[in-house]
């Protein structure tokens, strides 16, 4: 349970960062670009954590598909970043492609 928290947190701290990026300009703006490589720190120790019970392949997918759509979500709110059918449709197929992994697959540990 614990390595399910690890995984959240890194893909809490990915998003934030990858947000950030937007926000500092080209590095231009310390306090975002201290924001983005932060986050990413966290992120990927967060990550590595959780690589110690749940298979690569299952964390990396579930980590980079919840990131996607988060990251897309907080684009369209914050920064006006239009979305149009086929994106919010490739979204969805990202998020059922997340819950098929965890429920279905044997590759997914629980």
């Amino acid at each position: 349970m614990k390595n399910w928290l690890f995984l959240f947190v890194a893909i809490f701290a990915e998003v934030i960062a990858t947000s950030s990026l937007k926000a500092s300009a080209g590095f231009s703006r310390l306090g975002p670009s201290l924001l983005a490589v932060a986050g990413y720190g966290v992120a990927f120790y967060c990550l590595s954590l959780t690589l110690r019970t749940i298979p690569v392949g299952v964390a990396y997918a579930i980590w980079s598909g919840v990131g996607i759509v988060l990251v897309t979500l907080i684009a369209w709110l914050i920064f006006g970043q239009k979305l149009d059918l086929p994106a919010v449709a490739g979204m969805a197929l990202i998020i059922a492609g997340v819950v098929v992994l965890n429920l279905f697959s044997k590759s997914a540990v629980h």
